[in-house]
C-alpha cells in the first residue's frame, strides 16, 4: 500500500500506516520516515532511542547509536522491507518517540530513567523496538518488560556473553546485564539462547550458546531450528549487540571481535523465526565515529527492519 506524502515525512505524514517514497538524501531523520510522535495512541510499535554509553568497556560512542541507524535507515525508508511479502507498516502503526531523557551528569540514576521510559510505552499497550546505546541499556528494558509479560526467553546475538559475574549491587558495566537478568528472573536461562559467541566465559548460567564456530559449521537453518526449539512459543526479548557480526560487516562498534556472523547470516536466522512470540526488540552498540560509509548503521538498521517484519508476521499469520 503505498500513499503520496509531502517530504519530512517524520513531521507531514497523515498516518501511523504505509510506506511512500521520499529523498533518501534530505529530510528529517527518523527511523524509516515514521512520524515522529509522544502520542500513543493507536500505535502498535514505539521505535526510541537510548544515546547512553557511558557502561562501555573498550571504545566509547553508542551515544550517536540512534542517529546514525536513523540516518541510515531513510536510505531503505522508500520501500517494502526486502525479501518480506508484506510491508510491516501495512500492518502495524509505528512512531519514533524519539529519545529517551536522561541526566548523563548522574548515571546512577540513568537505569531507572530507562525503565521508566519503557514503562510508560509498555503501559500505553505498545511493543518496543529501541535503538542504542551500549549494551547495558537492555538491563532496565528487560526489568520494564517483566513486569509485563514475566520471566522472558531471551534470544541474544553477541560476540560477548555478558554474563560475567557481578556483586549483588549491579554495576553499570555492558558486560555483567545478563548475570543480574538471569539471577533476577527477568529472563530464563533454560529457554533462553546466545547466538555468535566468541569470547570466553566458561559458566553458562545455563544459556545455550550457539557460538559463532557453530553457526559457520552447522549453517543457518541448524542455528533457526535450535533456537526454535529453545524458546518455544514463550514471550521472547530480542537483542542484537552489532559486534555480534564480524567486523568486516560492522567495524563500527566499542568492541569488535574477529571471526563473526556475515550481515548475511544475521538476517537468514531473522527470518527463519518467523511466528516466535516477539514482545520486545533492541539493536545495540553501534558506534559511528568507527564505522566506514555507514555500513554498521546501515547494517544495524536493516537487523532493525527485520525484526519489526518479525514482530508484524505473527499478526499477518493470524489472520
Amino acid at each position: 500500500m503505498e500513499q503520496a506524502f509531502d517530504n519530512d515525512q517524520a513531521l507531514t505524514r497523515p498516518s501511523h500506516y504505509g510506506t511512500a517514497a521520499e529523498s533518501t538524501y534530505g529530510g528529517i531523520t527518523s527511523f524509516m520516515r515514521r512520524r515522529y510522535s509522544r502520542d500513543l495512541n493507536g500505535v502498535d510499535v514505539v521505535v526510541s532511542g537510548v544515546p547512553f554509553d557511558t557502561a562501555t568497556s573498550n571504545r566509547p560512542g553508542a551515544r550517536f547509536g540512534p542517529r546514525g541507524i536513523r540516518n541510515a535507515s531513510v536510505q531503505s525508508a522508500w520501500a517494502r522491507h526486502w525479501p518480506w511479502q508484506f510491508d510491516p507498516f501495512d500492518h502495524l502503526a509505528v512512531i519514533d518517540y524519539g529519545d529517551c531523557s536522561f541526566d548523563h551528569g548522574r548515571p546512577e540514576s540513568v537505569p531507572g530513567s530507562i525503565e521508566q521510559h519503557a514503562d510508560h510505552l509498555l503501559a500505553a499497550g505498545c511493543a518496543m523496538l529501541t535503538l542504542g546505546g551500549d549494551h547495558f541499556i537492555t538491563y532496565p528494558l528487560l526489568k520494564a518488560h517483566a513486569k509485563v509479560h514475566g520471566p522472558l526467553s531471551l534470544i541474544h546475538f553477541d560476540a560477548h556473553s555478558d554474563t560475567w559475574p557481578d556483586d549483588d549491587n549491579p554495576r553499570i558495566d555492558h558486560g555483567t546485564m545478563f548475570y543480574h537478568a538471569a539471577r533476577q528472573g527477568l529472563v530464563a536461562p533454560e529457554r533462553s539462547v546466545q547466538i555468535g559467541l566468541r569470547t570466553t566465559n566458561d559458566d553458562t548460567l545455563g544459556f545455550e550458546v550457539l557460538d559463532a564456530r557453530q553457526v559457520h559449521r552447522r549453517g543457518v537453518d541448524a542455528i533457526i531450528e535450535a533456537v526454535r526449539q529453545r524458546v518455544g512459543d514463550h514471550p521472547v526479548y530480542l537483542t542484537f549487540d552489532i559486534d555480534c557480526l564480524d567486523p568486516a560487516f560492522a567495524p563500527g562498534t566499542g568492541t569488535p571481535v574477529c571471526g563473526g556472523l556475515s550481515t548475511v547470516q544475521a538476517l537468514e536466522i531473522l527470518a527463519g523465526l518467523r511466528g516466535i512470540n516477539l514482545v520486545g526488540m533492541d539493536v545495540v552498540e553501534v558506534a559511528p565515529a568507527y564505522d566506514n560509509a555507514e555500513i554498521t548503521s546501515l547494517a544495524a538498521a536493516t537487523l532493525a527492519m527485520e525484526m519489526l517484519c518479525l514482530y508484524a508476521a505473527r499478526k499477518v499469520d493470524a489472520r
